[in-house]
């Protein structure tokens, strides 16, 4: 069975998908994002007194930020209108878990903007702390979740 590839042409060549004759619809994706900071961070964070300032809300208003920017980043992504991102941060010891969700009433779907908005929180945290330990990790991203559109709702098991 042959698989075509909707990013291709029929010389191989990559293109972006017309999606101009699709109705818009309500779309949702969530994403998330994990940060391994280790014990030296965490203390810090504990005591308020990050050099940078305040982590987590850096994190989240980076994470926003880039949802609205992905086309720019990603060279195949529709601009499409972001019409809502929120981006929550959770800390267990020495673990933070991002989760980041978009909304759209759009023709195509916004999982490649809560992937981006996870990815650049998780960033931004690492950037925020790295003077204090430079093995601070991103441990992983991962799409945990997408609503709306053709392919209906998906949902990591």
């Amino acid at each position: 069975m042959s698989q075509q590839f909707t990013h291709v042409d029929s010389r191989g060549a990559a293109r972006m998908v017309d999606v101009s004759g699709k109705q818009p619809t309500v779309r949702r994706a969530t994403a998330r994002a994990v940060v391994e900071l280790g014990p030296t961070v965490a203390s810090v964070m504990d005591d308020d007194a990050v050099p940078k300032g305040d982590v987590l809300a850096v994190a989240r208003i980076a994470g926003i930020a880039a949802a609205k920017k992905t086309p720019e980043l990603l060279p195949l992504a529709h601009v499409i209108g972001v019409h809502g991102t929120t981006v929550d941060i959770e800390r267990e010891g020495e673990v933070l878990t991002i989760t980041a969700e978009c909304a759209t009433a759009d023709r195509t779907g916004v999982e490649m903007e809560a992937l981006t908005a996870a990815s650049v929180a998780a960033l931004a945290v690492v950037d925020m702390v790295k003077g204090l330990d430079k093995g601070v990790r991103i441990a992983g991203v991962e799409l945990i979740a997408k609503s709306g559109g053709k392919s209906g709702d998906w949902h990591r098991a």
